[in-house]
Formats: structure tokens, C-alpha cells, sequence
């Protein structure tokens, strides 16, 4: 009995290791792989799904779910029920669905975004009136930003003696396209150790 254990054990192990050596392939390497074909075409759809791909990511998990052992299909089938809710821009769904996973929901600051998003991005297969207040409250979004950088530009040239308007739109504009160059950069890094993070979950 005590043997058995120790070869599940290692099973697992060996499982985990080969889940994180997956996750560092390129997706041509993952469409290749066919020892372990549910777990490669599960993080396919999962990347597919960050890209906010739901039919990608949908027709990856579809496949994992048919080449999948029974024993491993209901973990499969979580994954991608995670994996197309953040796709399709359904922050409570993906709450719900990280949690049935066994893993840390997204905190409020990140569904939040994730809302956002769906009303700026609809994803596909929504209204006409959803993708047309998409794109009138992301041109307000930018005006609004270039008014603020606008307006800083203007109070930092005071002490100078002030700047004319068109120095200071364009000033402005500058201004703004460095802060979100910047914000862009820490997002990615934290998105890769989320993705890290995720990985080892997954192991």
C-alpha cells in the first residue's frame, strides 16, 4: 500500500514538472506535443484566452477536453471555464471559476479592470449599441487624458513664464504617452509573474 502511494506521488511530480516544462514552449511546440496533448492544447487555450481570443481559446480546450483521460477532464473543464470567462470579459464568471479551481480569485482592483475592458472592448457577438458606447467612452477616455496632461504641462511652465497653447497640447500629449509607456511596462511584468504564478498553480 505504501509503495502505491509513493508511485502516485511520484505521478504527480512528474506531472507537475512536465506541466511547467510546457508552459515554457511556443505554441507551435504545444500543437506538436502529443505525449501529454490535453495539458499542451489547455495552456493554448489559455494563452488564447489572455489575448481575449474566446473562439481560439474555446476550440483549444474543446480539443484538450476530447483528448483527456476521464480522470482529468473535470480539471479541464474548470480551466476553461476560467479561461473563457476572462476571455469574454465575465468578471463574477471568473471568479467564481478560479475559486472552483482551487486558486486565489482575482483581486476587486483586477475585475474591475477586466469590466472595464468589456465596455471599452465588447467581445465578439455583442450589440451594435455596445461596441458604439465602447468607442464614445474610449474617445472621452482620451480626451480626457490629453485635457489632463494639458493642464499639467500648463502649471509646471508657470513658474516659467507660462506656454502657449499648441507647445502645451503637444507637451501634453508627450506627457501622456510616456505615463501610459510606463504603466504599459509594469503591467507586463506583473502579468508575467502572474502568468508564473499561474503556471505553478497548474503544476
Amino acid at each position: 500500500m505504501a509503495q502505491k502511494a509513493r508511485q502516485v506521488k511520484l505521478s504527480q511530480k512528474s506531472a507537475a514538472n512536465e506541466m511547467q516544462a510546457l508552459e515554457q514552449r511556443s505554441d507551435e511546440e504545444l500543437e506538436r506535443e502529443t505525449k501529454y496533448k490535453s495539458a499542451a492544447l489547455s495552456i493554448l487555450g489559455a494563452r488564447a484566452a489572455e489575448r481575449y481570443d474566446a473562439t481560439a481559446a474555446r476550440e483549444y480546450f474543446r480539443r484538450a477536453i476530447a483528448a483527456s483521460r476521464p480522470q482529468e477532464r473535470m480539471q479541464v473543464r474548470r480551466m476553461a471555464d476560467a479561461s473563457l470567462a476572462l476571455a469574454e470579459r465575465r468578471p463574477d464568471d471568473l471568479k467564481a471559476a478560479v475559486e472552483r479551481l482551487g486558486q486565489e480569485a482575482p483581486s476587486n482592483r483586477q475585475l474591475l479592470l477586466l469590466r472595464l475592458t468589456g465596455v471599452l472592448s465588447p467581445p465578439p457577438g455583442s450589440s451594435v449599441w455596445r461596441k458604439i458606447r465602447g468607442i464614445v467612452i474610449g474617445l472621452l477616455l482620451v480626451v480626457g487624458l490629453l485635457a489632463i496632461g494639458f493642464g499639467v504641462v500648463m502649471l509646471i511652465s508657470l513658474p516659467f513664464g507660462g506656454v502657449a497653447v499648441g507647445p502645451a497640447i503637444v507637451g501634453g500629449a508627450i506627457l501622456v504617452a510616456v505615463v501610459l509607456g510606463i504603466l504599459v511596462l509594469v503591467g507586463r511584468r506583473r502579468q508575467g509573474k502572474a502568468r508564473a504564478a499561474a503556471a505553478a498553480n497548474r503544476g
